[in-house]
């Protein structure tokens, strides 16, 4: 039986492993090399330390000492500011405010056709094509830098591999010069440590893993 929230001396992520927004979490302190306790919870029979500390009932949820956090981007911006080194976020406001636009547009404009394709029916093959169109069209964006509009690895990383990882599942392809370049960038993100060890098992096996 779990300890009360509140109590938990270690900091305790509450992820499902399966999550493309938990895998990002997972991703960002594994990337800061920060030592939490990785609880796997199924979404649909939470623990009651998710139901009593988070109004919405949803994972991934953070406990560190007495703060519960919940929504997987703020969790993330906590970890960058609580564990400075390395940064993921720019120190300037103007490339700081850039990023968090980057993020909030592949949440909105991506990350809702990946749960339409889980979902099935009707609207999984227009999320396909819309998915695949959209990246496609972000192709130069993916090829102009090391990492997405930047030199070094940010928060906007760790929002499109969790993602980019999942393609193949969602049965999303992409062909062509573009789709080149989405996919070498990808091959860059996938072959780092952090991105690695922040592979649950049931991730792995996403890529035959």
């Amino acid at each position: 039986m779990s300890a009360p929230a509140a109590r938990r001396s270690v900091m305790t992520l509450f992820s499902d492993p399966s999550s493309m927004q938990s895998h990002r979490v997972r991703l960002v302190l594994a990337e800061k090399n920060v030592t939490c306790d990785i609880e796997d919870v199924d979404p649909l029979d939470l623990p009651e330390d998710v139901i009593d500390l988070n109004p919405y009932g949803t994972v991934p949820m953070l406990v560190d000492r007495d703060l519960a956090l919940y929504e997987a981007r703020i969790v993330c911006e906590y970890i960058d500011e609580r564990f400075p080194h390395p940064p993921l976020l720019p120190v300037d406001p103007v490339s700081r405010a850039t990023t968090r636009q980057y993020m909030f547009r592949i949440e909105n404009d991506w990350y809702p056709q990946v749960d339409v394709i889980l979902a099935g029916g009707k609207g999984a093959t227009k999320a396909r094509k819309e998915l695949r169109e959209g990246l496609t069209a972000a192709a130069p964006i993916f090829a102009a830098n090391p990492f997405f509009m930047s030199d070094e690895y940010t928060l906007v990383d760790a929002t499109l591999a969790p993602l980019l990882w999942r393609l193949p599942m969602l049965g999303v392809e992409l062909a062509g010069a573009a789709g080149k370049q989405v996919n070498t960038y990808a091959a860059h993100m996938f072959t780092r440590q952090g991105f690695i060890r922040a592979l649950s098992e049931a991730e792995r096996e996403m890529r035959g893993g």
